[in-house]
């Protein structure tokens, strides 16, 4: 690493005022800082300084996904060789799914990252760490067999309509991996929405078990079934909804692995307890609502098994905890997250054409979250006035 700094330090002032590449300073800057932590430091004014910046929080969130994303390679290897009628090995299992997901997530950077060095290079700005954590969220939510050219199209219309068109990192309203996936979905929903695109190899049909269906389970309960079963026709228990061992988007389908991530970021204080807790509570309020007034089969699905299917888990622990585009004040992450987890089922179960509500919900709620911090905080100041006043 030494040898490394020394190239860094021998190259760097042709990046500087005055050198030769001045101009891709944002570049060499974002290379460097990747590599080192920068030894720039305040000059001036007040400050609070802590061990935890933005490039560390957003490698906790990276480590949080892994779980998640090393489910998700495996399962779409289980499911693309489940509907050829096979039981291979654990490995040959990883390779499969390795091979899909993996050239997802290299184009998710390369076009995300692309647009980002463009923007900083346009500004004169640094490149900024945000997009470390967007480039992983946007292949876990895509469809294992979604085109490559659709995610790279998706990304470039999350970064710069859902981010840079606001000021880049940290100024965004919306969350920007969900701006890609919702793009998606409107702009092409046969190529997000059905029974072919969440198991791989089914648009194609060769080799697939005769009747065979790639339907999720959010799918079939739309359809007014919640005896849940497999492609193959095998029932799904709640075991197998909590392990993940169903189709789905990458890295959705594992409650399990997605509850490992939550307990990272729970514990090192990047992610919100608050508004993790909050999303299940509301969504298991109105869960138990529907079931009270159920009047079809969809309704009547226990509450508990809501909070298994979809991205219900995954939105609630790594999408409506951004810290960017949720609720700031500690009360407006109460309200926020109860508002998600309502929101979210009852799009999900009153709207058939919207199976999966996590999503809409989630980013309805980003547009309400500074409407809610600002009445929390005008709660806040009345109450200390009338305070004031009583004691005077």
């Amino acid at each position: 690493m030494k040898g490394l700094r020394r190239f860094i330090d021998k190259i760097k002032p042709q990046f500087g005022k005055g050198g030769r590449f001045e101009k891709l300073h944002s570049t060499f800057d974002a290379f460097e800082t990747f590599l080192f932590v920068p030894d720039t430091v305040t000059k001036k004014g007040a400050h609070i300084r802590d061990a935890m910046d933005m490039k560390r929080a957003m490698s906790v969130v990276v480590v949080a996904l892994i779980p998640s994303l090393l489910f998700g390679i495996w399962n779409a290897g289980y499911q693309h060789f489940l509907s050829q009628g096979m039981q291979p090995d654990f490995w040959p299992m990883v390779w499969f799914g390795f091979l899909k997901v993996f050239p997802i997530i290299v184009v998710s950077y390369v076009t995300g990252l692309g647009v980002e060095f463009a923007f900083a290079q346009m500004r004169g700005h640094e490149v900024n760490e945000g997009y470390l954590v967007t480039g992983m969220l946007i292949p876990l939510v895509m469809p294992v067999d979604v085109p490559l050219w659709m995610v790279a199209v998706s990304t470039i219309f999350a970064v710069i309509i859902g981010k840079e068109v606001f000021g880049g990192t940290g100024m965004n309203i919306l969350n920007p991996a969900l701006t890609a996936r919702a793009f998606l979905f409107f702009a092409y929903p046969s190529d997000m929405s059905g029974e072919k695109v969440w198991i791989a190899g089914l648009k194609g049909g060769e080799g697939v078990v005769d009747g065979f269906s790639g339907s999720t389970l959010l799918g079939q309960a739309a359809l007014g079934n919640t005896n849940f079963t497999l492609g193959n026709g095998t029932p799904v228990s709640m075991m197998d909804m909590f392990i993940g061992t169903i189709p789905g988007s990458i890295g959705e389908t594992s409650v399990l692995a997605i509850l490992l991530g939550a307990f990272i970021l729970i514990f090192t204080g990047v992610g919100s307890w608050k508004i993790i807790f909050s999303v299940f509570a509301g969504g298991a309020f109105m869960g138990y609502l529907l079931n009270i007034f159920a009047v079809n089969p969809y309704m009547a699905l226990p509450f508990w098994e809501h909070l298994l299917l979809g991205g219900f888990a995954f939105g609630a622990v790594f999408m409506a905890t951004d810290p960017v585009s949720g609720a700031q004040t500690e009360k407006g992450k109460w309200i926020y997250g109860f508002l998600i987890g309502v929101m979210a089922i009852l799009i999900r179960v009153l709207n058939p054409a919207y199976p999966e509500g996590v999503m809409l919900a989630i980013l309805l709620m980003n547009v309400f979250a500074p409407l809610i911090d600002y009445y929390v905080v005008e709660a806040n100041i009345k109450r200390r006035l009338k305070r004031v006043k009583t004691k005077v």
